[in-house]
């Protein structure tokens, strides 16, 4: 009996830093309640976190396989604070700082920003090379689906 107790408590003792070990190296954007949503005309499928992240900053305006895209932004919000979060990995007074300094410098514009999901996939939808994010239980009929690597 004791040698059957020592071995329960030693497999305990094992097992819990190995599933929080286990749950730590899952990719955080694995559980993402976001979605990055595409217009039909860009060639990509996919996108890397730190692609996405470049054309979101604007140190990028173009996706793999050279389709040229444009960022929209939600104005605010859980989705918008999630996207920035998991994606860019800045607050939204960095990031748009950032996108204010690019502006004052001439070399971007602001990307489009919009009060909700629903704007968001409507203007995806009908414009060219348009990348943007929403909610994961939002309906994204008429854009695709970009995974994000």
């Amino acid at each position: 009996m004791k040698t059957s107790l020592r071995l329960s408590v030693l497999l305990r003792a094992l097992l819990f830093p190995l599933a929080t070990l286990l749950l730590l190296a899952t990719p955080q954007h694995a559980h993402a309640q976001v979605v990055v949503i595409a217009n039909n005309s860009v060639s990509a499928n996919e996108i890397s976190r730190y692609d996405l992240r470049d054309l979101f900053t604007g140190a990028a305006s173009s996706v793999k396989g050279g389709t040229n895209v444009s960022p929209v932004l939600l104005k605010g919000g859980p989705t918008h604070e999630e996207f920035l979060n998991l994606y860019v990995g800045k607050s939204d007074a960095a990031f748009r700082a950032g996108w204010r300094s690019l502006l004052f410098s001439g070399q971007s514009t602001m990307p489009r920003t919009f009060d909700s999901d629903a704007e968001i996939v409507e203007y995806v939808a009908r414009t060219h090379g348009a990348v943007g994010y929403i909610s994961r239980s939002s309906s994204h009929t008429g854009v695709k689906t970009l995974v994000v690597k």
